[in-house]
């Protein structure tokens, strides 16, 4: 076992609460093992100390210290079995063998809050690990801060439009505020940095050269960061392989590889499409997206003065900044959410289905400009011919300062209802 030790540069005078918080502590006490992933620096260390000070009494073990990680790899199964009751495993990643001992132990005591492991990739897209655990092991996934989790607050955004209620708006946000939340983005150490480029880059180079290295054999590593500035200029777009393949020059087998490792430690998300099996004319192909607005920005060379004097170009940004901050809500909402985007094959689109388990249907198209048309709601009413009776209702963020009704069930909202109401 090695002592905790605080993130490197992490300001200590400065801790979020994470609202998913509470999730992880209700899965430590139904679920013998417990997963906390998420892309680097976004806090999973943090928020598995404060569950140390609090409410979860565990040794901590992390595999960033070498002796730990060379004693697990050589004897996986000895190292889990020699562990105390309750344990932490940082970074549980870097020894993948080692699910398949966690198993075992689990087979032969399944008691709730065995095993809470941090993770900076995601362990489902290894058959094998979420095959061995399947049943056994609850996962939470954080990511960059939310706006309410920056201001100390839990968003309930929602579970309010799915409930219907009235949403309240604090305070709105100027043009100018926004743009400063966009290219602050969510990274705890980002957001305490007056000059964030040099962060961005020692950050982006760190995952591409050590975490995706480890998990994969690569033979052309230094294409990584061309597609990965690729796939940044594409945000919001649905993914096309062939187009991405052409330009950057690598076999389409080669790249759907490489896109997977980046969706692998969180730095690239897909939303897939959502469809209905009466109507055949949807498309099926995924958008994509980077994990934070401010990490965007970076990878498209957008500063204050092109997002301020060329709002043309920013909405792309202020979308990718919202299907972030819907994604973060979804892992601690009341309501069981799964994020889809919607669009026809004659281009009719939603940027965002917020779809229930019981087949609730809410639709959010996102404007960056502070006027709103009625054309605006073409594809939310779209989707609401399609969805019938399971749709709930239709919303427009938009960057005005007024809750406006456009016909039944469709609404244009403030953008700052996300976090304020």
């Amino acid at each position: 076992m090695v002592e905790f030790q605080p993130l490197s540069g992490y300001n200590y005078t400065m801790l979020y609460k994470r609202n998913i918080t509470k999730e992880v502590v209700a899965a430590l006490n139904d679920s013998p093992v417990v997963l906390v992933n998420g892309a680097r620096q976004t806090g999973k260390s943090t928020l598995v100390e404060q569950l140390l000070k609090t409410t979860y009494q565990a040794e901590y073990y992390t595999f960033d210290d070498a002796a730990t990680l060379a004693s697990a790899n050589h004897d996986p199964a000895g190292f889990i079995a020699n562990l105390p009751d309750k344990v932490i495993i940082d970074e549980v990643q870097r020894v993948p063998e080692i699910f398949l001992s966690i198993k075992k132990q689990v087979d032969q005591n399944r008691k709730a809050g065995r095993f809470l492991l941090t993770g900076s990739s995601n362990a489902l897209a290894l058959p094998e690990i979420a095959d061995s655990l399947a049943g056994r092991m609850e996962i939470c996934t954080i990511w960059p801060l939310s706006q309410g989790e920056i201001h100390g607050r839990c968003e309930n955004f929602i579970d309010k439009i799915f409930k219907r209620q009235e949403l309240h708006i604090e305070a709105n946000i100027t043009w100018q505020q926004l743009v400063d939340k966009l290219l602050t983005g969510g990274y705890p150490e980002a957001i305490n940095r007056t000059e964030r480029i040099r962060w961005y880059k020692s950050y982006v180079d760190a995952i591409l050269q050590r975490d995706i290295k480890s998990l994969a054999n690569i033979e052309k590593l230094l294409e990584l960061p061309n597609l990965l500035s690729l796939l940044a200029e594409r945000s919001g777009n649905l993914l096309n392989f062939a187009d991405i393949s052409r330009i950057i020059g690598l076999k389409a087998t080669t790249l759907k590889r490489y896109v997977t490792l980046l969706t692998q430690v969180f730095l690239v998300v897909f939303v897939p499409a959502w469809f209905n099996n009466k109507e055949k004319s949807l498309t099926k192909h995924p958008k994509v997206y980077m994990n934070d607005s401010g990490l965007l920005c970076y990878l498209r060379g957008m500063d204050a003065e092109h997002l301020s004097n060329e709002k043309h170009k920013t909405g792309a940004i202020v979308e990718n900044f919202i299907v972030m901050e819907l994604l973060k809500q979804i892992s601690w909402a009341d309501i069981e959410v799964k994020l889809y985007h919607f669009r026809t094959q004659a281009g009719v689109e939603v940027d965002c289905v917020l779809a229930a388990n019981n087949g609730q249907i809410v639709g959010i198209e996102v404007k960056s400009s502070s006027t709103i048309r009625k054309s605006d709601f073409n594809g939310l009413k779209k989707l609401a011919e399609i969805s019938g009776d399971k749709f709930v209702q239709g919303i427009v963020l938009y960057a005005g300062d007024k809750i406006l009704p456009f016909g039944d069930k469709l609404f244009a909202v403030p953008i700052a209802a996300l976090w304020e109401s």
